[in-house]
């Protein structure tokens, strides 16, 4: 079974969040959130308080399948400035596993840190202008090897069921979940 981390950092976009975990949960894959914080509680952009499973010093040395990166003006400053957040992506691109920002956190923490390396992506806004180590597509969803980003919360749900699709090898049973919640994908 595919195990993907999400990592929750103080000022997270709680709904890339809390859309991204549902649809992978409902898929039957595994999620563990998060915390990038000294506790596993995390208070989200919109003043939601929610509590991780583990915190990202706990397992900082596990491999996952996929590492989700939520968005957030807040929380993907505080993901991009930090150090085991950057060691732990950087493990996990190199190792081939599924990068996946959404939002603001492709520029800020991907394309913050040398971390997109050429790759195709996409983000929210203009942040695209200040990346230098990446090219910029205007699309919901690009995939580029093992980095999949999604542009922002309007498009969580095309995020959430293209990287659940990935992490089956199966678009099938996707496209049936996705027509059971009443979303064309």
């Amino acid at each position: 079974m595919a195990k993907v981390a999400v990592l929750l950092a103080p000022g997270f976009e709680e709904a890339e969040a809390i859309i991204t975990i549902d649809i992978l949960r409902r898929m039957q894959i595994e999620v563990e959130m998060l915390a990038c914080a000294g506790s596993r509680a995390v208070v989200s952009y919109h003043n939601i308080p929610m509590v991780a499973d583990s915190t990202l010093n706990e397992r900082k040395t596990t491999l996952y399948d996929a590492v989700v990166l939520p968005g957030g003006p807040q929380g993907s400053v505080n993901l991009a400035a930090s150090e085991e957040v950057v060691r732990f992506v950087a493990a996990h691109d190199e190792a081939g596993k599924l990068i996946c920002p959404i939002c603001s956190a492709a520029a800020r923490v991907l394309g913050g840190n040398q971390l997109l390396k050429g790759r195709r992506y996409v983000c929210s806004g203009d942040l695209w202008e200040t990346v230098q180590d990446g090219l910029y597509v205007d699309a919901p969803v690009v995939e580029d090897r093992n980095l999949l980003s999604g542009k922002g919360l309007g498009h969580a749900f095309d995020f959430a069921l293209t990287l659940a699709a990935r992490l089956l090898k199966d678009e099938t049973a996707v496209r049936d979940h996705a027509d059971h919640i009443y979303y064309a994908w």
